[in-house]
C-alpha cells in the first residue's frame, strides 16, 4: 500500500507541476495581443481491484484546455492596420521565410497587430503574413472562396504609381427634342464627319478616360439630330488626339458611330439604338457589351504602347430617363461617371468592418484592393496551438470555412483596435495558490509514505 501511495504522490507532483506551468504561461502572456487563456484540468487515475475490502490508490493526471473561442476585450488603437475580430473567427495568415513563400503553412490567429515589412507586406509581431482575397477591377472577389490557394499576402507598396484603365463610362444628358435636324449627316455616308469637323455637332461633351498605363486622354461624344427619322440622333465617339490611335482603323480618332433612338415620352429606346465600332462591328447596347478600340501599335508620337481599349458606354436603362433623355430642355450633359485612374503614391490604408482593404493615395483617390476572410470552425476550441500565438487545424477542430466578415456566423472586422488577452490575473494568482498547496500536499504524501516504508524495513 505504501508503494502505491508513493506513486500517487509522485503523480500529484507531475500533475501540479504542469498546472504551475500553465498558470505561468497565462501570467507571462497577460499583455499578449489576442492570447487565449489555457486552463488546467485534473482527472483521477483509478486502479481497479477485485477486492471490496481493500483500496488501491491511483493518482491524478493533468490536462490543459485552451479557451480559443473566448472573446477578449477590444481596445482602441491609433494604427489603421491594428485589427481585431468582433465575434467568431480568425484572421488567415501564413508563416514562412517571406510573404512569397507559398510553401508556408496556413495558420489562424486573433493577434491582429499588423505592420508593413520592408517590402510592404502586412505581418504581425510573430512574423505571420496576413492573407486576403484580391479584388478585381469590377470590385469582385473569387468565386472559389474555400480554396486557400486563392488567398494572397496583402501588399500596399506595390500600388505606388499604379494605373487603372477606364472600363465603364455612364452618362446622364438631355438632347433637346426641338433641336433643328442636320440634313448633311446621312447614316452610312457621313460617318466620321463629326470627328473630322466637316459637320458641326448640335451636342458635344468631353470625358476624360485612362489607358492601361494610367495616361489620361480626352474622348468626345458628339451628336446631331437625324433629318429622316423622328426622335433619332446620330452620334460619334472619337479621341481629341487622333495620333494616339491606330490610323489604319481609327481615321480622325473615330472609335464608334451610332444612333440614339427615343420613345415619345422622352425616354431612350435602347433596344433600337445602335453602336458600331471603327471596324464595322455592332455593339449590343441593350446587352451591355463593351466597345473596343486599338491604340497606335507603333507607339504613336510619344513612342508608348498600351493595351487595347475596352469601354462600356452606358447610355441609360431601356425605357428610362436615367441616362440620355429627349425633352424640350437645352441639350446638356447633366452628369457622367468614369472609372479608371492614375493613382500616385499610397499614403494610407482603410479597412472596413466587412474586411475590405482600401488603399488611400496622395492625390485623394481610393482603391479597394483586398477583402479579408474570416475563418470559422465547428469547434474552435479544438484547434492546436502554434508558435506566435497562432492556431492550426486538428481532428477536433474540423476544417476551416472562409467567410466574408459579418456573414455565415463570422464576426466583423474591428479596425483600429486590438483584442486583449483573456487572462484574468486575479484568478491566475488564486489558482497558483491552490496548485502550489496541492503540490506541497503531494510532497507530504511522499514523505509519509517514506516514513511508513522505513518503519516496515525495521520490522
Amino acid at each position: 500500500m505504501a508503494f502505491t501511495a508513493l506513486a500517487a504522490g509522485v503523480s500529484g507532483l507531475q500533475a501540479f507541476t504542469e498546472g504551475v506551468g500553465v498558470i505561468a504561461d497565462n501570467i507571462t502572456n497577460v499583455n499578449t495581443i489576442g492570447y487565449k487563456e489555457t486552463r488546467s484540468r485534473f482527472s483521477t487515475l483509478v486502479t481497479e481491484t477485485a477486492s471490496l475490502s481493500s483500496y488501491s490508490p491511483g493518482g491524478v493526471r493533468a490536462f490543459s484546455e485552451t479557451l480559443v473561442s473566448r472573446q477578449g476585450l477590444l481596445q482602441p488603437s491609433a494604427s489603421a492596420t491594428d485589427l481585431s475580430v468582433d465575434g467568431a473567427g480568425f484572421f488567415v495568415v501564413r508563416d514562412g521565410t517571406g510573404a512569397q513563400d507559398t510553401d508556408g503553412e496556413v495558420l489562424f490567429t486573433r493577434a491582429g497587430a499588423f505592420t508593413q515589412d520592408s517590402e510592404g507586406f502586412l505581418q504581425n509581431t510573430a512574423g505571420l503574413y496576413l492573407l486576403g482575397w484580391p479584388v478585381d477591377t469590377q470590385g469582385g472577389i473569387t468565386n472559389n472562396q474555400q480554396d486557400p490557394a486563392e488567398l494572397q499576402p496583402i501588399n500596399l507598396s506595390a500600388l505606388n504609381s499604379f494605373g487603372s484603365p477606364t472600363q465603364n463610362v455612364s452618362f446622364r444628358a438631355n438632347l433637346q427634342n426641338t433641336t433643328p435636324s442636320t440634313p448633311a449627316y446621312a447614316v452610312g455616308t457621313n460617318e466620321g464627319d463629326l470627328a473630322s469637323g466637316a459637320i458641326e455637332a448640335s451636342f458635344e461633351t468631353n470625358i476624360q478616360i485612362f489607358d492601361s498605363l494610367g495616361r489620361e486622354h480626352t474622348v468626345i461624344v458628339a451628336a446631331v439630330k437625324d433629318d429622316t427619322t423622328p426622335n433619332q440622333w446620330n452620334y460619334e465617339i472619337y479621341f481629341d488626339d487622333e495620333n494616339l490611335l491606330d490610323p489604319a482603323t481609327h481615321t480622325d480618332g473615330l472609335i464608334a458611330t451610332g444612333q440614339l433612338v427615343f420613345n415619345d415620352n422622352g425616354s431612350i429606346d435602347l433596344a433600337s439604338s445602335t453602336q458600331i465600332d471603327a471596324s464595322g462591328t455592332a455593339v449590343d447596347l441593350a446587352a451591355g457589351e463593351s466597345l473596343t478600340f486599338d491604340y497606335d501599335p507603333a507607339g504613336g508620337t510619344d513612342n508608348v504602347i498600351v493595351q487595347q481599349g475596352t469601354i462600356n458606354f452606358d447610355f441609360g436603362s431601356d425605357g428610362s430617363t436615367d441616362g440620355f433623355s429627349h425633352f424640350d430642355n437645352e441639350s446638356t450633359l447633366i452628369s457622367s461617371a468614369v472609372d479608371g485612374a492614375n493613382f500616385q503614391n499610397v499614403n494610407g490604408v482603410s479597412i472596413g468592418q466587412d474586411g475590405t482593404v482600401t488603399a488611400l493615395f496622395d492625390n485623394g483617390l481610393e482603391l479597394t484592393i483586398f477583402q479579408l476572410p474570416v475563418a470559422t470552425f465547428s469547434n474552435a476550441d479544438g484547434l492546436t496551438r502554434r508558435q506566435g500565438n497562432a492556431f492550426g487545424l486538428s481532428d477536433l477542430s474540423g476544417i476551416a470555412t472562409f467567410q466574408q466578415a459579418g456573414q455565415g456566423g463570422a464576426g466583423k472586422i474591428a479596425p483600429n483596435s486590438l483584442e486583449q488577452s483573456t487572462v484574468d490575473l486575479a484568478n491566475e494568482f488564486s489558482e497558483l495558490i491552490k496548485v502550489q498547496r496541492a503540490f506541497s500536499a503531494s510532497t507530504r504524501i511522499i514523505t509519509t509514505s517514506d516514513e511508513i516504508l522505513e518503519e516496515l524495513t525495521r520490522i
